[in-house]
């Protein structure tokens, strides 16, 4: 069983910066890809980021694209999600989230992912 346990969320400026990171209790193996997703108030849990398990590939949605950065440190069992020039519209609580199998290939759909964190809210907010 692989937990998940995400930090580094709060209350920021807009075009501020946070750095969530995602810790997990076990090892993530640098074959077991990573997602960051984000749910805001009455809306849909969306996929935001993830990253393969070696860390060469990423995907992100449109909306964070050249302002959100995805790395991991396998030797660390953690990954993080740098995001800059945030704005309201990034307000959400924010999860990291992992597939039970190994080898699979990165995507932002939750159904892809087994694991997930309690979350770390973000707020953008003047």
């Amino acid at each position: 069983q692989l937990q998940l346990v995400e930090s580094g969320g709060g209350l920021v400026q807009p075009g501020g910066s946070l750095r969530l990171s995602c810790a997990a209790s076990g090892f993530i193996s640098d074959s077991r890809y990573i997602g960051w997703f984000r749910q805001a108030p009455g809306k849909e849990r969306e996929g935001v980021s993830c990253i393969s398990g070696g860390g060469i590939s990423t995907m992100y949605v449109d909306s964070v694209k050249s302002r959100f950065t995805i790395s991991r440190d396998n030797a660390k069992n953690t990954v993080y999600l740098q995001m800059d020039s945030l704005n309201p519209e990034d307000t959400a609580v924010y999860y990291c989230a992992a597939p039970r199998e190994l080898f699979g290939v990165c995507g932002l759909q939750t159904y892809n992912y087994d694991y997930w964190g309690q979350g770390t809210q973000v707020t953008v907010s003047s």
